[in-house]
């Protein structure tokens, strides 16, 4: 199902940013716009900047220099759940879950952000209270269903191999209903048949599913974007609309996959020299 307005726009953008650690420079001056509408992928070799950046966008880092805007929000030194409120989630290269939970109950934790009674009627149970816990549980049920992991939904995520928790990972960013979805290395790991499936996960979430979760948005409509980190080039390059290209925290390039394939720079920073070895 193809997105019903292909309109490109500006919905995330960070300007002039800059990240150091001591006298390290993870980040140095970069500039990037995040468009609606695209699958942007943030590639270059291990220690490139390319998580910094995922996490200056999501607030665990907060950048020395620069500003990072969400639509006309700055949201440099806003904090990570402050973040996520606003419609921007991610998941993590290293899985970053409630082990000791299930399946099902690491994704109610993150859907709680979301809900809005007050404490009293939380505590008191009140109807209205009870009618938006069972709506945020089918909208959890939903994704669970996407996802296709019913059989381990109430399974302590700790003991679940390693492809399934990257699954329960993902739920849990799409389970904050967001319009950006930032993605760290959500294949890592895998093997390839594994990699088939997020590979296709990720773009059902892109393209939206349509009446087949009606009740769901972000299932239903789609992301207004993803920013994918990944170092899997055949998969950046199926997967991408653009690509920027990191080297010792500068921005080298900035294109389509094929601008970028055939760029020299690139060629000798990072898929020349790299590719076969990431």
């Amino acid at each position: 199902m193809q997105k019903r307005d292909d309109t490109k726009k500006t919905i995330l953008k960070l300007e002039n940013v800059t990240l150091s650690f001591g006298g390290v420079k993870a980040l140095d001056n970069v500039s990037i716009d995040i468009k609606t509408n695209e699958i942007l992928a943030i590639i270059g070799p291990n220690g490139a900047g390319k998580t910094c950046i995922l996490n200056c966008i999501n607030g665990f880092y907060k950048p020395q220099q620069g500003a990072i805007t969400f639509g006309d929000k700055n949201i440099t030194r806003l904090r990570p759940d402050k973040i996520a409120g606003l419609g921007i989630a991610r998941s993590f290269q290293n899985i970053e879950l409630y082990s000791g939970l299930s399946t099902l109950d690491n994704l109610m934790a993150a859907r709680h952000m979301l809900m809005k009674q007050n404490v009293f009627a939380s505590a008191l149970y009140l109807g209205w209270a009870r009618r938006e816990e069972i709506k945020h549980r089918k909208t959890v049920e939903d994704i669970i269903d996407f996802l296709e992991i019913e059989p381990i939904r109430k399974q302590v995520v700790g003991a679940l191999p390693y492809g399934m928790r990257k699954r329960v990972e993902l739920g849990r960013a799409l389970a904050l209903a967001p319009e950006v979805l930032l993605l760290d290395e959500p294949m890592a790991g895998m093997n390839l048949e594994e990699k088939e499936d997020i590979a296709r996960f990720i773009v059902d979430i892109f393209e939206g599913q349509g009446e087949t979760y009606p009740d769901t948005p972000v299932l239903r409509d789609g992301v207004s974007c993803i920013v994918l980190v990944e170092h899997d080039m055949g998969v950046v390059m199926d997967l991408a609309d653009r690509i920027i290209v990191l080297d010792f925290g500068r921005k080298i390039a900035e294109g389509t996959p094929e601008e970028v394939k055939n760029n020299p720079e690139v060629i000798s920073a990072y898929l020349g020299t790299e590719k076969h070895s990431q």
